[in-house]
């Protein structure tokens, strides 16, 4: 039996904000991979084959030593929620090969959008004014980030959405499963389920890595290991709502390692499509919490 952890928001924004940090070194990493900056250019699918190949051994490792209690998985759910996943990793890896990672990044924060409109036909949730605006707005920056017209930029703005899109479908399915399972059991089997996936689809593509690209892909799985461990955990302590805001700084250092290792720096459609972003998915996270603090309403009784 599962047992969920005792509150602690502190914690969780901090180890929220290391998941932000790993993420973005993620996909700094399958963007050196993806441009040929550490050898011959790598295809997307190889990249998300490394990527769950490591993380698998790196979590499959800590799980051996500390061995935590597993209860009966639900194999479907799992095998949906990693293949949507896989899906996402794949899609934002091949973006960071054609746009500024703060670009991708901030695109990336569309999936609780796509998420909250998933979860009306899925889960049944009404959705009111104030939260369609928030999607609205935040849809918006999306858009301005494709920049229309805009060539390989305009595709890779499009690979990142395609990406939100799956994220966002994955969320619905990591909703269910949170609460009925430990943090180890989900990301174990979500890895092992996901590297079958990529495995098979990335025989197509297959081209030995040189060491450096060794290198790099182990250390995308390792990255990402920790950056779902300190994300689950975070989930664990505290509500979804107060967690999911502190992840934006995801931005941040997205930008940071960009101008660092690339020089890139982002210029005012980004700025300012990165900041109506934000803006709907801060409402929409604010929102969310606002509902959950809302008392239920008062139903009349009824006659005996």
């Amino acid at each position: 039996m599962f047992t969920p952890r005792d509150q602690n928001p502190a914690l969780a924004a901090l180890l929220t904000l290391c998941a932000a940090a790993f993420a973005a070194g993620t996909t700094l990493l399958a963007k050196a991979l993806g441009t040929g900056a550490l050898g011959p250019e790598m295809h997307a699918l190889q990249i998300s084959n490394g990527r769950f190949l490591f993380a698998f051994l790196a979590i499959g490792a800590v799980t051996a030593v500390m061995r935590p209690r597993f209860a009966r998985p639900d194999l479907k759910l799992h095998a949906a929620r990693s293949a949507l996943g896989w899906g996402g990793v794949t899609l934002m890896f091949a973006a960071a090969a054609f746009i500024p990672l703060s670009d991708a990044t901030a695109i990336s924060f569309l999936n609780p959008v796509f998420a909250m409109m998933l979860a009306i036909p899925l889960l049944g949730e009404t959705v009111g004014r104030v939260r369609w605006s928030a999607a609205a707005i935040a849809i918006l920056g999306g858009i301005i980030l494709t920049r229309p017209g805009g060539g390989v930029v305009e595709l890779g703005a499009m690979l990142a959405l395609c990406a939100a899109v799956l994220m966002g479908s994955e969320m619905i399915l990591i909703k269910r499963l949170s609460g009925r399972e430990g943090p180890f059991q989900i990301l174990l089997v979500n890895n092992a389920i996901g590297l079958l996936i990529s495995a098979c689809a990335a025989v197509f593509v297959w081209q030995w890595p040189e060491p450096r690209q060794w290198a790099a892909l182990a250390a995308i799985g390792v990255l990402m290991a920790a950056a779902q461990a300190c994300f689950v955990n975070a989930m664990a302590r505290a509500d979804a709502s107060f967690v999911a805001p502190f992840f934006y700084a995801a931005l941040v250092f997205a930008a940071i390692y960009d101008a660092l290792v690339f020089g890139v720096i982002p210029d005012v459609v980004s700025l300012i499509g990165a900041t109506i972003i934000l803006c709907g998915a801060g409402l929409l996270a604010w929102r969310e919490a606002r509902l959950k603090k809302s008392p239920p309403p008062v139903r009349p009784s009824q006659p005996g």
